[in-house]
């Protein structure tokens, strides 16, 4: 692992105000998935400076949109949508563009989990 990306990773993630538990959980069984996840995905994509970190957020909810099974991420990435600037409405949008190209089960799934969050981050106060 290289370190300086790896920290990299960790520093984005934190600009996000990521409060998502993927993390220390996968270091429970899998140390080095998420050493690459901070690494690769956060500390080198993530982190690039063709896209605002509210837009790599669209990019990403829509592709977990699409994918139609990545729970766990798709609330992680909710979030940090929202602490980017995403309104709840225009992540709802998202979902109701992507019905028509991932399909229907796609989208229904994406907006229950995204009332999961809105309702979560009522109940702590957070907003938007």
């Amino acid at each position: 692992m290289d370190q300086k990306r790896y920290e990299k990773g960790l520093e984005r993630l934190k600009q996000m105000n990521n409060t998502s538990t993927i993390g220390s959980r996968l270091m429970e069984i899998s140390p080095d998935l998420n050493g690459y996840i901070k690494e690769f995905a956060f500390g080198d994509v993530h982190s690039r400076e063709g896209l605002s970190a509210r837009d790599h957020e669209l990019v990403i909810i829509s592709g977990l949109c699409a994918l139609g099974f990545a729970a766990e991420e798709m609330r992680s990435h909710i979030n940090m949508g929202l602490n980017a600037g995403l309104s709840r409405q225009e992540i709802l949008e998202v979902f109701i563009q992507l019905a028509v190209y991932a399909g229907f089960p796609a989208a229904v799934n994406a907006t229950f989990i995204a009332k999961e969050v809105f309702d979560a981050r009522d109940a702590k106060g957070i907003k938007p």
